[in-house]
């Protein structure tokens, strides 16, 4: 598992539409031997993953010729890559920039909101055309019209404290369902110190209980397994060749359970994953370098008063969006193309370029090297950390903070950003992700895939073997 891109020279690449790929053409044969598609989206994977050794089962399902590079979005990271799979669009176009928003009338920046929204994916476009469509533990996820779908939705009081663990469901009673065979989703397995594969093993329990109830034409499951030991470890750890091994044999289980289906003939299993990761070694705090400067304001508690701010970054991964006030632009811009670390600084001339040209989008966006990462603190002794840093606190915190998989000395978070081994987002060819056909109904697909798919390519794969017009 070795890399031989060096990272002195590795830059992201562009997502202009020269770049992308046509989705593969497929014959009446091809659509009539399909009746059902499953998509596996195993965030982290990559083709050089896929081996007789570590993940056997994948290896027997995908041959070579039907895997392929699949080129993410920018930036590389969740919710604009999963919108943009899902959609056949990129950010530029459906708005999704970052895993967070900025409400720039409110001034208000938030991650993981899991409303619909005006989003409209390919469960929701086939469940027009009159097919059954199904969809797990995606984001933005409620008030989906997919015949079936589940996505975690906690009651917490006003302090985002949990009183009680819930799933958002289609059907509403599909959850009590799943708790009385399989007990609580267990939430602290999902994400946090305690991440491990048990979140991804009750989902994909959950979607054998789709198949059963409903059989869905079309079923999207989301298995964040390897995302947890990518950013914890890295992608060149021993410990991420371990867990290979345990996605593949989660994903072993339920294949098997498909293959004893009365359509499994008639399946076309999709691979996907939504990025590939980097092992990184420097955190970057740009939000320090505009505190310093006066950019940026904190109030009573230590925390961020972007509205009386100048500037803000909201971090994601290896990119944050800058937004700034006409009067601080240009010293904001200075100042963070200046901080040792950043790679490129994205202006409204390059975001067309890197299909990112979207009012959501920062006033510029930073492009970590490509072994840093950006971490959203601002203070420096800890003793001034707003409360929620050493909580799981996901929607309240304005960046997306990698620290809330290891346990804090003083909290339930650590502090210590020097723990992260592993991010993503500036879609370097050497982080591209992953994307396969297989299933008895592929051996009826023509031609064989590119060597390289784009993001965009993989919902008009999907609607072209369902015969979706």
């Amino acid at each position: 598992m070795t890399d031989e891109t060096d990272a002195s020279t590795a830059s992201p690449h562009e997502t202009d539409g020269e770049a992308e790929t046509a989705p593969p053409e497929f014959g009446a044969e091809a659509t009539d031997a399909t009746g059902r598609v499953i998509v596996l989206d195993v965030v982290g994977l990559q083709p050089q993953h896929i081996g007789a050794e570590r993940t056997p089962t994948l290896h027997s399902l995908f041959p070579a010729e039907r895997v392929a590079d699949l080129r993410p979005p920018f930036p590389a990271v969740t919710v604009p890559a999963q919108t943009t799979l899902a959609t056949g669009v990129g950010p530029g176009e459906h708005g999704d920039v970052s895993s967070g928003e900025f409400d720039r009338e409110r001034e208000v920046a938030e991650f993981w909101e899991r409303d619909r929204g005006d989003r409209n994916r390919i469960w929701e476009t086939a469940s027009e055309a009159g097919l059954t469509t199904g969809v797990l533990f995606f984001q933005h996820l409620i008030g989906t019209s997919a015949d079936v779908a589940v996505t975690p939705s906690p009651i917490e009081d006003e302090d985002n404290n949990l009183l009680e663990m819930n799933c958002w469901t289609n059907p509403d009673e599909f959850y009590d369902d799943l708790r009385s065979e399989h007990a609580h989703f267990p939430l602290h397995n999902y994400w946090g110190p305690g991440a491990n594969e048990e979140g991804s093993r009750w989902i994909l329990a959950a979607a054998k209980e789709a198949v059963d109830r409903f059989d869905p034409d079309l079923l999207w499951v989301y298995v964040p397994h390897l995302d947890y030991v990518g950013q914890s470890d890295g992608p060149g750890s021993e410990a991420f060749r371990a867990e290979l091994e345990t996605v593949d044999d989660l994903l072993g289980d339920f294949l098997s359970f498909l293959a004893e289906t009365d359509r499994w003939d008639e399946t076309v299993v999709n691979l996907v994953s939504e990025y590939g990761f980097h092992d990184v070694e420097r955190p970057l705090f740009p939000n320090r370098v505009l505190r310093d400067a006066g950019l940026l304001e904190t109030d009573a508690a230590g925390d961020a008063d972007i509205p009386n701010s100048e500037a803000f970054a909201m971090v994601d991964h290896q990119i944050a969006h800058v937004y700034a006030d006409d009067g601080a632009l240009e010293t904001a811009r200075e100042l963070l193309g200046e901080l040792d670390g950043v790679d490129t600084v994205i202006g409204d001339a390059e975001k067309a370029e890197r299909g990112i040209d979207h009012p959501n989008a920062g006033e510029f966006i930073l492009v970590a090297d490509r072994d840093a990462w950006f971490q959203y603190y601002w203070w420096t002794d800890h003793a001034n950390a707003p409360p929620y840093a050493t909580d799981m606190d996901i929607h309240d915190k304005p960046g997306f903070d990698p620290c809330e998989l290891f346990f804090g000395d003083d909290g339930l978070v650590s502090l210590d950003a020097t723990t992260v081994s592993g991010s993503h987002g500036r879609a370097d060819e050497s982080a591209v992700g992953c994307y396969g056909l297989g299933g008895p109904a592929a051996a009826e697909l023509a031609p064989e895939l590119e060597e390289t798919v784009d993001a965009t390519a993989v919902t008009p794969t999907i609607e072209a073997l369902l015969d979706i017009a």
